[in-house]
């Protein structure tokens, strides 16, 4: 079938389904995109649905969403904001001032120095897009960047679209955690592998120095950070420190940017108020770290969305200034860490081993004790996938509760891992956690 040229221009490509199969093969995806499977939030989140729509309740602890508003104070600051009008404007790429000026207030204490917020702080749309910035900042093509093995998905494919290189090294499980409750501590490094993936082309380490590895919920102690920070100044590496879960600690926490003047300069710090203030779709993080790191990360930000949610970031500056007042990093730490207290106690309960997390609000559950019923049947992209899926998904439909499998966190060689755990986010209101024990309860049939 051959078209006519004006007709060729004037086919939309977002109906593809409707050409020719000549055409069709034109419409060819760039390869960041092409060769993606479908992920793991898509699978779990979709799978819970069409069980509620059929009929079952499914409590979803899956993926780390808050199950509750915002402290008061700070929707109060958000509804003020609307109304008015230079907050429903364009904000200054780098960010609104008085949300710098309070980032510089609240973190100079801990940086052990003032940070200026004219020239040392950016503000982005959330902590992943300025994650992006600092790799479109810094990466080009062919350089290397190290990830720690299990990884945050979004790592992998903001390094690649940088044109970047993963190199993976991995954080060994406790030996006995299939069997005995473990800390996450006890998650650990091997320092001399790490440095074995040093090359000539390393640009950057990706680094979950936060009080959260997700989904180990592991934080690193200050010799370990050292560790990799020498070896950084060493071979002239920058630091991406991830610290969005900086106010969720429940052990001694380091951040990687006080370590000593050296490691300092190579450091970006990347920060959320989504994970502070408990409100994961108004998409506000920032980047902390030296001007001539900043400059440049903040360069790639302007190109990549110009500037983030201005009565967003107005009401996140309120925040900050009023918190320490309100005692809300204190009780918010708090909080969480007797969630997941009571949460784990069904665990044992069932004699299931967990790692017991020194930050965050996610814990990974060990499940090779659970048997699914032989030829139970699963969907092809479940079925081909690791152990870990079908749990995700046999819990869905027969328990009535949504988990993440954990092995899209790591690469295909290293999965068998964690094939056997899931991981449970317990960031939701209590009675939800009570109900969601309940029907784990469920999974004594099981074991």
């Amino acid at each position: 079938m051959n078209l006519p040229p004006f007709l060729l221009r004037n086919i939309r490509p977002s109906i593809p389904r409707f050409l020719p199969k000549q055409l069709r093969t034109m419409v060819k995806p760039a390869a960041r995109v092409a060769t993606q499977a479908k992920d793991v939030w898509s699978i779990v989140n979709e799978a819970a649905a069409a069980a509620t729509a059929s009929g079952n309740t499914v409590i979803n602890l899956g993926q780390g969403f808050f199950g509750y508003n915002p402290p008061q104070f700070v929707l109060n600051a958000a509804k003020e904001a609307l109304n008015r009008v230079d907050c429903n404007q364009y904000s200054p790429t780098q960010g609104r001032l008085r949300l710098r000026q309070a980032l510089s207030d609240a973190y100079s204490p801990f940086f052990g120095r003032k940070l200026d917020p004219t020239t040392e702080i950016v503000i982005t749309t959330g902590a992943n897009e300025g994650m992006l910035s600092a790799f479109m900042g810094f990466v080009e093509e062919g350089d290397e960047v190290i990830v720690m093995e299990p990884f945050f998905d979004q790592y992998i494919s903001n390094v690649q679209m940088a044109g970047g290189k993963v190199v993976y090294v991995p954080l060994h499980p406790p030996p006995k955690g299939d069997t005995e409750v473990s800390s996450s501590d006890d998650w650990t490094l091997d320092l001399a592998e790490f440095e074995r993936a040093i090359t000539e082309k390393t640009r950057m380490v990706v680094s979950l120095f936060s009080p959260r590895h997700n989904p180990i919920g592991k934080v690193f102690s200050r010799e370990e950070l050292m560790g990799i920070g020498e070896l950084c100044v060493k071979h002239n590496i920058l630091i991406l420190s991830d610290e969005v879960y900086d106010r969720l600690y429940y052990a001694p926490f380091t951040r990687a940017a006080t370590l000593s003047p050296e490691i300092r300069d190579l450091t970006i710090t990347a920060g959320s108020a989504g994970k502070n203030f408990y409100c994961t779709g108004w998409r506000v993080g920032w980047l902390i770290g030296r001007p001539e790191l900043i400059k440049y990360a903040g360069a790639a930000h302007t190109r990549i969305c110009y500037s983030s949610v201005s009565p967003l970031q107005e009401a996140v500056a309120i925040g900050l200034e009023q918190a320490e007042k309100e005692g809300f990093w204190e009780s918010s730490r708090r909080e969480m860490k007797g969630k997941m207290d009571r949460f784990n106690e069904v665990w044992n309960e069932l004699g299931l081993p967990f790692t017991d997390p020194e930050g965050g609000y996610f814990v990974l559950v060990n499940m090779s004790k659970v048997k699914m019923p032989e030829g139970y049947e699963f969907p092809s992209h479940v079925s081909s996938r690791p152990r870990d899926f079908q749990l995700s998904w046999f819990l869905i439909k027969e328990i009535g509760v949504a988990a993440i499998p954990p092995t899209e966190f790591y690469t295909e060689a290293n999965e068998k891992e964690a094939e056997n755990y899931l991981r449970f986010a317990v960031c939701k209101d209590d009675d939800v956690l009570e109900a969601a024990k309940e029907k784990l309860r469920k999974l004594k049939d099981y074991i």
